[in-house]
């Protein structure tokens, strides 16, 4: 029997950098250690009331238990293409072009499937959430990084990479607002992005899983807001966040109406669509009050603010992040030599704090962590103790480590 390690799509994957830290943190709770876990991005808040209700209410009716819709049924699409009217003023055909996935990730990994030919190249942020780079390597496409930013240094490095790329890119992955980052893109920028991809025969995935997670800013925009955009664009959301539902795995591709068709394809084969009542209760989500929303929202700026103050007071200055359920944070200048996953590997097992190592989300992470705001404020507090007296004892903990760049040589 093979190994694991070669198969062919297994051996293109590296090792999995956020494993290693996960597995201190199960062996610490095993030791009973009570580990404040701001690692992994899951929602911790209750689904709304009213969306566990109309799906109680619909599981009960047998003929729910059937198979359902690879592409999502026809009140969840119509509640999606709502949802973009309302948000956005952005009409969609939700026969043509919504698709309901099984969360954003499944969207993005079968869409991949859907478009890339062995080494196609594609061009994807760094550092970015893994899937955007993973779900085209195992579909046997080539990467080309571009450092994520919104300014005109990115559409130079865009064209820089169009131009010295072989083959020719035919895709590229936005994410705004960024998971880790938090940086936020606008309408300019997007106007920019599809001008070009126009010009260049280029697809454009957009991630918009957190478009309804943003603090002190305007409500982030939707690139499909963009005339012309549809005719190169495909756009990815989810309700895991919005709708504190990351279990229950409901997410949408709109667009393009060709990408979409393709997806739909890759789909069919594939699955047979979420668990009914879970759609009918999303398509309540959609099109019920959105109270739950400010309220989600809400906390998560109650948890940010507690975090960026309650860690500045412990020596860890942290910047605001806009948007997002996370903050992007350098590593104090007292660890920058250690890396990023030598870093969060000593908090937690010194401050038993879990964050994620930034060159998890790429290499351009180095030198940052992700903190996910997933625990309460008393819980926040706690951690900024554990974290102050752990930046105490820097010097000592420090002493006899070797530098990251020395073990590079």
């Amino acid at each position: 029997m093979r190994a694991v390690h070669d198969f062919h799509r297994i051996k293109r994957l590296p090792p999995y950098v956020f494993e290693e830290v996960n597995r201190l943190k199960a062996e610490a709770r095993a030791r009973g250690e009570d580990i404040i876990d701001f690692g992994m991005g899951n929602p911790d808040m209750p689904t709304p009331q009213h969306i566990v209700d109309k799906l109680i209410e619909t599981v009960k009716n047998p003929r729910t238990n059937r198979y359902s819709a690879s592409r999502g049924i026809q009140g969840l699409r119509k509640a999606q293409a709502g949802y973009y009217a309302r948000r956005f003023g952005v009409k969609l055909d939700p026969d043509t072009q919504v698709v309901a996935t099984l969360g954003s990730k499944e969207g993005f990994a079968n869409m991949a499937q859907a478009i890339t030919a062995p080494g196609d190249v594609v061009l994807v942020p760094n550092p970015t959430y893994p899937i955007h780079e993973f779900g085209f390597i195992i579909s046997g496409g080539a990467i080309r990084h571009l450092p994520v930013s919104v300014d005109s240094d990115f559409l130079t490095r865009l064209d820089r990479a169009m131009v010295h790329s072989v083959p020719k890119p035919i895709a590229l992955v936005l994410n705004f607002p960024s998971n880790p980052t938090a940086i936020v893109a606008d309408l300019d920028f997007y106007s920019e992005i599809v001008s070009y991809a126009k010009k260049h025969d280029l697809i454009v995935l957009s991630d918009l899983a957190y478009s309804e997670i943003y603090f002190d800013i305007d409500p982030p925009p939707s690139i499909l807001q963009v005339p012309g955009a549809m005719d190169v664009a495909v756009e990815f959301t989810s309700l895991s966040k919005t709708y504190a539902m990351p279990g229950w795995r409901m997410g949408f591709a709109v667009g393009n109406d060709r990408l979409i068709a393709a997806l739909a394809r890759v789909k069919s084969y594939l699955d047979y669509g979420a668990f009914t009542p879970i759609q009918v209760a999303a398509a309540a989500a959609l099109n019920g009050e959105q109270d739950c929303v400010d309220d989600i929202r809400a906390i998560y700026r109650a948890r940010r603010d507690c975090l960026v103050e309650c860690l500045g007071r412990a020596g860890w200055e942290i910047p605001s992040p806009p948007a997002t359920m996370f903050a992007w944070a350098p590593i104090p200048k007292e660890f920058e030599a250690v890396g990023s996953l030598e870093f969060s590997k000593m908090l937690l097992e010194r401050a038993h704090v879990a964050v994620s190592p930034g060159i998890g989300f790429g290499e351009l992470g180095e030198g940052f962590v992700r903190i996910a705001l997933v625990e309460n404020e008393q819980r926040t507090r706690q951690a900024a103790r554990n974290i102050k007296k752990f930046l105490g004892e820097a010097g000592e903990l420090m002493h006899n480590v070797i530098p990251i760049a020395s073990t590079r040589n």
